[in-house]
């Protein structure tokens, strides 16, 4: 399986996105990423990442939560972006550095489960 972009959200709209994606697509597993800074502590923001989460646990109770560590990845789609020929001013958008950000976390966790 590969990992595609589908498009960024605002935060405040993720429920409701989830609410029509997951009633359009079967999905068990809901991929979240962990931001981290260099060494491996947690980034401010993860107390609020983590209320999120519950309220995606509560509203879908049926599907599990993973996390993955996001370290990076907006520098490697920042690449991948350079590397794919797409113009500098499309580059800009931070909406098209997140997509394929979180195409890689996607990727990074459809790898893991692969057996080997």
């Amino acid at each position: 399986m590969m990992a595609f972009p589908l498009e960024t959200v605002p935060t405040e709209d993720v429920l409701q996105f989830l609410d029509g994606y997951l009633a359009r697509e079967r999905s068990e597993t809901v991929v979240v990423g962990q931001p981290k800074r260099l060494h491996g502590e947690e980034a401010p923001l993860e107390d609020f990442i983590l209320g999120l989460i519950e309220k995606i646990k509560r509203r879908f109770p049926a599907v599990s939560v993973v996390r993955i560590d996001e370290r990076f990845t907006s520098s490697l789609a920042a690449r991948a972006l350079v590397d794919s020929g797409t113009k500098k001013s499309k580059r800009r958008e931070k909406g098209s550095v997140d997509r394929v950000a979180a195409a890689i976390i996607l990727q990074s966790y459809l790898d893991a489960q692969r057996p080997f």
